[in-house]
């Protein structure tokens, strides 16, 4: 039986859950999931959105059943936005709490952090938030993928510039792992399609204010702006490009277009910015209007990718514990090695190094107050707006 069936079918089978079974399911102590969480720093807003999903995972298994005839909890702790500190959490899960399972922090650096405490522990972790190449270059067997590859968030955008007729392309990018090789596809993926390299700066975290780097850039005269941002530099940078009238064709940015608190900070600034995300609601995902709907009732407010991605960590770590019919770590970690599962953030599928190979992005917009998806064209809400201004 294809292993995509045999998950349906592990799942499928919580639906006869007996009573007796439920009885145990109280009885027996509960599946630890660790994890650590930025409640503070800079990612604060985007780890909380994360742990939410996760949340929302465990308290869904919980009402269906259980895991192996066991509750689920989710054991966390602040990492601060820092990696060092999120190193020291995954310690502490693994050495002191002993947890059963590990889901991974919400960015690139504090996975490429924890994901190094994973391996020198043998432990299997889903990385929920997580999208560097890095991380799966340096030979670990303990960390498995769910998001795209950073040096492919831009490929869409890029084509569409290139279809408009545009050739001129400046780069923008906070200097951490994530926007680093968001940038260096990008690069890439310009080459390839015969587009040119005017401007090509890096910032260091954190930056707040953006007005030199503009000034600078105006001069390149860029037709295209990529930028590999997350939500407060993204917030800063179009505030910038506003107040030197800056109005490149198209400006496409990581992270930050894609969050309600960016809308909220530009008002009419942030119309017609394109955002590439890993999920959206109406990007025909498995569940996702389900999700999105039941996410807003428990929480309050709309899903994002970061809730996504916290609630499909989950469940791809579920399906394989499912699948391996035990927490055994070498069991759960072959599962998470070979098989192949649809989970709400689409589809996941690694090679040997636990890299994605499956998932793809896509592209809203902020249009009229809304953030609509544009691309792929098939998927679109609605067509994109061209030019930016």
């Amino acid at each position: 039986m294809p292993r995509i069936i045999s998950v349906i079918v592990v799942l499928a089978g919580l639906v006869g859950f007996s009573a007796g079974q439920l009885f145990a399911a109280e009885a027996a102590p509960p599946i630890r999931v660790g994890t650590s969480v930025s409640l503070t720093g800079d990612l604060a807003l985007l780890g909380r959105e994360e742990l939410q999903g996760m949340q929302m995972w465990a308290a869904d298994v919980n009402t269906r059943g259980a895991l192996l005839g066991r509750k689920v909890e989710i054991v966390y702790y602040d990492d601060a936005s820092d990696p060092e500190q999120s190193a020291r959490v995954y310690e502490r899960l693994i050495s002191e709490d002993q947890v059963d399972l590990l889901l991974g922090p919400y960015g690139s650096d504090l996975t490429y952090a924890a994901s190094a405490v994973a391996e020198r522990h043998g432990f299997p972790m889903v990385a929920t938030g997580a999208a560097a190449s890095k991380i799966w270059s340096r030979g670990f067997s303990n960390v498995f993928q769910i998001d795209a590859s950073a040096d492919r968030y831009m490929d869409l955008p890029l084509e569409f510039a290139r279809e408009k007729g545009l050739t001129r392309v400046a780069l923008v990018y906070s200097d951490e792992e994530f926007p680093a090789e968001v940038a260096e596809g990008a690069r890439a993926k310009a080459r390839e399609l015969g587009m040119e390299i005017v401007y090509d700066a890096e910032y260091p975290e954190g930056q707040a204010d953006f007005g030199p780097l503009v000034s600078t850039l105006a001069a390149a005269d860029a037709q295209v702006l990529i930028g590999g941002t997350y939500l407060d530099d993204s917030i800063g940078l179009m505030q910038s490009l506003s107040k030197a009238g800056l109005t490149p064709a198209i400006v496409a940015l990581t992270v930050g277009p894609a969050q309600k608190a960016f809308g909220d900070a530009l008002g009419a600034g942030a119309e017609n910015v394109m955002g590439v995300v890993a999920w959206m609601r109406s990007g025909f995902l498995p569940m996702a209007y389900d999700f999105s709907y039941r996410y807003k009732v428990r929480y309050g407010s709309n899903a994002a990718a970061q809730a996504a991605y916290g609630y499909a960590g989950g469940q791809v770590l579920e399906a394989a514990v499912r699948l391996a019919g035990s927490l055994d770590h070498d069991a759960v970690r072959e599962q998470l090695r070979t098989m192949t599962f649809r989970s709400i953030l689409g589809p996941y599928r690694v090679d040997d190094a636990g890299r994605q190979l499956a998932k793809k992005t896509y592209v809203m917009q902020w249009q009229n107050g809304f953030r609509l998806l544009i691309l792929p064209d098939d998927l679109r809400d609605s067509p994109a707006v061209f030019p930016f201004r």
